[in-house]
């Protein structure tokens, strides 16, 4: 006998995925972070609380796509002066440039639940390539009835290379702010109707 998750899943490469579809991240379930040096001698992490993306799962799971969009104004690193200051037109500037965009331009599968997502980041409205590292974390039915999958992403960017160039260079050498920013994405996306 079919179980009724089983007309929602299906077997590929080893792996059971998500049928294909339309699946919207889960505002409930996701964190999209970053890392960056502070004085080259420590971490500091944030998030941006709001995020939205379109997930479109392809019969031929390669052909894959994700848009994605992040409101720059919610940036959160838990320290009101500093997020104040990354609101500001030294940085992020949301009310010029209100959104951080991602739209993917392919998928590849590297080993077992690994993959590559390729795409076009926009940041202060210059557009340049990532390559996220991919993991799928397995696809599952909510206690209320949601046809869901997990997936957590990651990827290193230049800052400067987007137009983020404000810094400080430090008496000891090095600089206030790294330029290579780490971005961790962690979440769930729901299957729409």
């Amino acid at each position: 006998m079919t179980s009724s998750i089983d007309a929602v899943t299906r077997d590929w490469d080893g792996l059971t995925i998500p049928a294909a579809g339309t699946y919207a991240l889960d505002g409930a379930h996701k964190r999209v972070g970053f890392v960056a040096r502070h004085m080259m001698v420590s971490k500091v992490r944030g998030e941006f609380k709001e995020a939205t993306a379109t997930i479109t799962i392809a019969e031929d799971p390669l052909q894959s796509s994700v848009v994605a969009t992040i409101q720059a104004a919610s940036i959160d690193t838990a320290q009101a002066d500093r997020d104040a200051h990354l609101r500001g037109p030294e940085f992020l500037n949301p009310e010029k440039f209100p959104t951080l965009e991602f739209r993917s331009t392919g998928v590849k599968s590297r080993r077992g639940s690994e993959f590559v997502l390729t795409g076009e980041l926009s940041i202060l409205g210059v557009t340049r390539p990532v390559e996220l590292e991919v993991e799928f974390e397995g696809v599952g039915r909510s206690p209320f009835g949601q046809d869901i999958f997990g997936f957590s992403a990651s990827t290193e960017i230049d800052r400067e290379e987007f137009g983020l160039t404000w810094n400080v260079a430090l008496e000891t050498g090095g600089v206030l702010v790294s330029r290579k920013i780490k971005i961790e994405i962690e979440g769930e996306a729901i299957r729409q109707a």
